[in-house]
Parts: C-alpha cells; structure tokens; sequence
C-alpha cells in the first residue's frame, strides 16, 4: 500500500477560530496520522500522512476550513517520515503547541 506524507501551511484568517480543532478532528475521521499547529505569523501548519487520496482529499479540505474561517492560501511539499516524530507519543494526529 503507497503512502503520501504532505507538510501544509495554511494562511488568512485561521488562527482563532477553531482551525486546529477542525484539522484534527478531520485527519483523524480519515485516518490519518500526523500534527497540526499555529505559527506565530498567524498561519496554520500541519502535516498529514496516509493514503494518498485521503491525504489529497484533507488538503482540499483545508482549502475551505470551517465555517467561520477565510483560508488565503494553502501550499503543500512532500515531507519525510521523519517529520512524524514531532507527535505525542502514543497518539496517531497531535495537536501541538504554536511555534
């Protein structure tokens, strides 16, 4: 079975307004593994890893966030595996704190 690993910043409107909550509850309903997190510029970032159409379909979500969120611009690289780490251990998708 392939495996995609996607990093994602998320810029406008997206900090605030339950973005983080949203990510995580929507990563985690498809399956996915990884972390989201706030960024001190006022962008979201996260990173999503899975089957490739559940994690090109998470980043199509991110595209609209929730309901009272603007997303301006989303961009996404492949990352490596490595990036993982950076999650609570015992957990499959962490929300961590802002850098």
């Amino acid at each position: 079975m392939s495996r995609a690993i996607l990093q994602v910043m998320i810029r406008g409107r997206v900090q605030g307004v339950g973005y983080r909550a949203w990510v995580e509850y929507q990563a985690t309903a498809s399956g996915l593994e990884g972390w989201v997190r706030n960024r001190s510029d006022g962008s979201v970032e996260a990173l999503f890893a899975g089957s490739p159409k559940h994690v090109a379909d998470m980043v199509a979500l991110c595209r609209h966030g929730p309901p009272s969120s603007r997303v301006d611009n989303v961009t996404s690289e492949t990352a490596s595996v490595d990036e993982l780490s950076l999650r609570r251990t015992g957990e499959a998708f962490s929300v961590l704190p802002t850098v």
